[in-house]
């Protein structure tokens, strides 16, 4: 380990105030290695509280696997990059490679993030969250939970339990706050055509975090937020990423148990509203009345109910 990787280690390990002398003695360099290594700590986004008496570490936003492990299954791999062109296509390409699973693919930005249909997502340097988790259920496709839907309840719980904003679902992926988009979610999988299950699943998530609302593009501004769009963060990417998927295996270990499709029911966007969506090349309005155990939308129209799976189309309007 370096200077700098020790002296973060000790810092972190107590809520006190570490003298510089102190950390000088127990890393066995001198006062202005200790400096240094601050100083490069700072550089790189980690916060110090500088007294007379010495330094205290603060809670700091860089990406850690340690501190996004904590309270999470035993067997979760976690990667960390700067940059990646989408996490979802690295979670592919090391299931193809033969990675283990569960595994976290976690950035700092991505080139080529997408949401369904290949909508562009955007991804500013350090103020998101961008992560796909890769997992090898090894399940048929019958036996295969809704995890988008799984994963909806788990990022509204989380982002309450630790802000106490109140999250609405917009069917079927998208998380809301305040009437605007806050999380994107995407799910994928491959399946195993000799076996007849489902090899991989990939759950992708864009959660904008701290993104200044007058920096999102234009054509945005009015569509969407980040979390603290207006004010400083009062918590770090690492707590909320942990939380999020500790609800997320939390509710995977109640199954099959259904209690979480009521609650994506309650947090619902669009249930009672009147909506519009193109079905096969035709037009339809009506109101959304129901979604059913396998996540399906059911929409009122002077037709007839029609039932809408989550691949097939886009809502275009929501009243």
């Amino acid at each position: 380990m370096s200077t700098k990787e020790k002296l973060l280690a000790l810092v972190k390990a107590t809520s006190g105030i570490y003298s510089g002398e102190k950390l000088a003695q127990e890393l066995q360099v001198s006062r202005t290695a200790v400096w240094k290594a601050i100083r490069e700590l700072e550089k790189a986004g980690y916060r110090f509280e500088h007294t007379a008496n010495g330094y205290r570490y603060l809670p700091s936003d860089v990406l850690e696997a340690s501190e996004v492990l904590s309270g999470l299954p035993e067997n979760l791999a976690v990667e960390i990059t700067e940059s990646s062109e989408s996490t979802m296509k690295d979670a592919k390409l090391a299931f193809a490679a033969g990675a283990s699973a569960p595994r976290l693919f976690i950035t700092e930005t991505q080139q080529g993030g997408h949401g369904r249909f290949g909508r562009p997502f955007f991804s500013p340097k350090g103020q998101g969250i961008y992560m796909t988790l890769l997992l090898a259920p090894n399940q048929s496709f019958d036996e295969l939970p809704q995890y988008t839907l799984l994963a909806a309840v788990a990022v509204c719980r989380a982002i309450e339990e630790l802000t106490d904003e109140d999250c609405q679902i917009k069917w079927v992926n998208d998380i809301y706050l305040h009437g605007k988009k806050l999380v994107g979610i995407l799910s994928e999988a491959t399946s195993d055509f000799e076996s007849g299950t489902i090899a991989s699943v990939s759950i992708g998530m864009g959660i904008n975090f701290s993104i200044p609302q007058s920096d999102f593009p234009k054509e945005l501004q009015a569509k969407a937020t980040s979390l603290f769009a207006y004010e400083t963060s009062t918590i770090t990417r690492n707590q909320l990423i942990q939380k999020v998927w500790q609800h997320f295996f939390a509710l995977v270990e109640n199954l099959p148990n259904m209690d979480y499709l009521e609650e994506y029911r309650k947090r619902s966007f669009v249930l009672g509203k009147k909506v519009s969506f193109t079905l096969q090349k035709q037009h339809y309005q009506g109101v959304a009345t129901a979604i059913t155990d396998e996540g399906q939308l059911v929409v009122q129209t002077d037709t007839g109910l029609i039932t809408l799976n989550s691949g097939e189309i886009s809502l275009e309007s929501i009243q």
